[in-house]
């Protein structure tokens, strides 16, 4: 292999990349040109070499300042050398949980130890499904919560060990929590199989939690509802999900947020929509009268002739956003509504005032005349038989 090919054109970076984009061109490039996913090529199988000398060098603060200071000569003069067999790149902190999936796919070959890499095994996240009145959506709330999950042991304090005992050196990895498989020319590290990365193995089980250092229980967890929030929103609560197995990392909490019917309001984004019901008369004469907001009553002018299904917009007054803080508005929709159990005299009122309406030049009811003189044509029109 060259020594004087430039490591950061080998990777196709720039040289003052940072040490994430030099880790996701090294991860790229492998996942293309790794000598098992190109059985027989030899072009493929020296890039891979030239690909993992670069990153060894670069993934390295001290090797990158020398080699930025003084080329290949001052990686020499130092003795770091590059993408030899000794090269160890750990597969695990480049491609994550595909590091495992490396060792699967491409057959395992000689171990040795390496560091400690990870500690038990992580809890899973939880999903809880709230569901809170319109007001605490719109104004904020505190909610009591209980769910039952996997906890910490309380016997053990969750370090799955009888109490008085304590957790053992893993002789696979000697309490590295990691395993080097050579591969050839080069290793890989890998989470040690027999203590999933903690370097430690339970020697005398905990009784209540059979080695687990987690149990199942009921907890009771407040859960603060900001201003604003909508259906559909999550509210995380750190370290609220499942414990971990053996000390591991606690899973996460996610409350999904459902707001009950309302009986004025639906709401839609951060706008409130409701239903005026009023009278024919305030319809035909104009009016006023008291509408409901998050503020309070407000005055709401109703203008003369106003028909059922007119919509009045109410700036600024619906739900304030979680996001932005802007307020969204309220749209006020008037149900004209007919009178019923009319007494004999009110009817005949009615009657008398049809009487004249019919009477009179004037067409009082446009939307109606507008229809019937649509069914007119409609059933004036030749039908084709």
């Amino acid at each position: 292999m060259s020594q004087q090919q430039d490591y950061y054109s080998a990777l196709g970076v720039a040289r003052n990349a940072s040490e994430a984009e030099i880790k996701k061109a090294f991860r790229k490039l492998a996942m293309k040109h790794h000598p098992d996913r190109n059985e027989g090529n030899k072009q493929s199988e020296e890039e891979f070499k030239k690909i993992k000398e670069a990153y060894d060098i670069l993934s390295d603060v001290e090797k990158r300042k020398m080699y930025d200071q003084f080329g290949h000569a001052g990686i020499n003069q130092q003795g770091f050398g590059g993408g030899g067999p000794g090269v160890n790149v750990n597969f695990e902190d480049v491609f994550g949980d595909i590091g495992n999936i490396f060792g699967d796919i491409f057959g395992g070959g000689g171990r040795s130890r390496g560091r400690r890499h990870a500690s038990g095994q992580p809890g899973a996240h939880l999903r809880y499904e709230l569901t809170v009145s319109l007001e605490e959506a719109v104004y904020g709330a505190t909610r009591q919560i209980k769910i039952s999950t996997l906890a910490k042991c309380k016997t053990c304090d969750g370090s799955g060990a009888k109490k008085g005992s304590k957790p053992i050196k893993c002789s696979e990895c000697e309490g590295a929590g990691q395993i080097s498989v050579q591969q050839g020319f080069f290793s890989i590290q890998q989470t040690c199989p027999t203590c999933h990365g903690r370097g430690q193995v339970i020697g005398d089980a905990c009784s209540d939690c059979h080695g687990q250092g987690r149990t199942q229980q009921t907890k009771t967890l407040s859960v603060k509802i900001p201003v604003g929030i909508n259906v559909g929103d999550r509210i995380r609560l750190t370290g609220e999900g499942e414990a971990g197995a053996q000390g591991g990392a606690a899973g996460d909490l996610y409350v999904e947020i459902n707001i009950e019917p309302h009986a004025l309001f639906t709401r839609k984004g951060n706008d409130l929509y409701c239903d005026i019901p009023i009278d024919f008369t305030m319809a035909a004469l104009g009016g006023e009268l008291d509408v409901p907001t998050l503020e309070g009553r407000i005055k709401l002018k109703i203008p003369p002739e106003t028909q059922t299904g007119k919509s009045f917009r109410l700036r600024g007054k619906g739900v304030k956003s979680v996001r932005d803080g802007l307020k969204g508005d309220i749209f006020c929709r008037i149900m004209v509504e007919t009178p019923v159990r009319l007494k004999d005299t009110q009817k005949q009122l009615l009657l008398e005032l049809r009487e004249q309406l019919d009477k009179d030049a004037v067409d009082h009811r446009p939307q109606a005349h507008d229809w019937f003189k649509n069914v007119k044509q409609f059933f004036d029109q030749p039908k084709n038989k």
